[in-house]
């Protein structure tokens, strides 16, 4: 069945979350909905290291202003790391480079604190305990997983980005935040 498809491939895109009540695939979800809301996107992508060893989880889910970026991971000294989101869905070890730079669709200089800033693509950063475990949840407004304009996961997908040292917020274009040493793809999945 053509529906069955496009959801092996973890297709959840609008016009079949119009169709849907959900759609479900490790890439993309479409949890349920109530009668007046629509479905909620979510994508969920695994986070690796440069040799390849998973380190965490990325969940992304869209919301009605923003898309929520929520991270969790484990294996890195204690202190800061920046996370960017970039513009391609490629994760090859061990520089990451095939991502590409950062998500933004806006043409804006880097970070929060640059009155010239921020990336679509800009995130906080995210924080290692003594335990080496760190989270991340933050909104980034305005910014869409599949819809509008120029939505984050495109027809080449996109990644999340975590790097060697902490961002600074200003720093153009990529926060002071060193080498990429995790990346995690986000794709919504194409029709196959």
């Amino acid at each position: 069945m053509q529906i069955e498809k496009h959801l092996r491939a973890g297709l959840c895109a609008t016009a079949l979350a119009g169709l849907l009540a959900g759609c479900s695939h490790s890439g993309a979800t479409s949890m349920g909905r109530t009668r007046d809301a629509p479905p909620k996107l979510i994508i969920t992508s695994e986070v690796i290291g440069a040799s390849g060893d998973p380190l965490g989880m990325a969940t992304l889910s869209q919301e009605a202003d923003g898309t929520r970026v929520h991270l969790e991971m484990r294996g890195l000294p204690p202190g800061q790391y920046g996370v960017h989101l970039h513009a391609v869905g490629k994760c090859d070890a061990p520089g990451f480079t095939t991502a590409g730079g950062h998500f933004n669709p806006g043409m804006k200089q880097h970070g929060r604190m640059n009155p010239a800033g921020e990336h679509a693509g800009d995130l906080p950063n995210i924080v290692f305990g003594d335990d080496s475990k760190g989270v991340l949840d933050a909104v980034q407004p305005g910014l869409r997983l599949v819809d509008g304009p120029m939505p984050l996961v495109d027809a080449d997908g996109a990644s999340i980005m975590v790097h060697a040292g902490p961002d600074d917020y200003k720093t153009d274009p990529s926060g002071n935040s060193g080498a990429r040493i995790a990346c995690g793809v986000l794709a919504a999945g194409k029709p196959g």
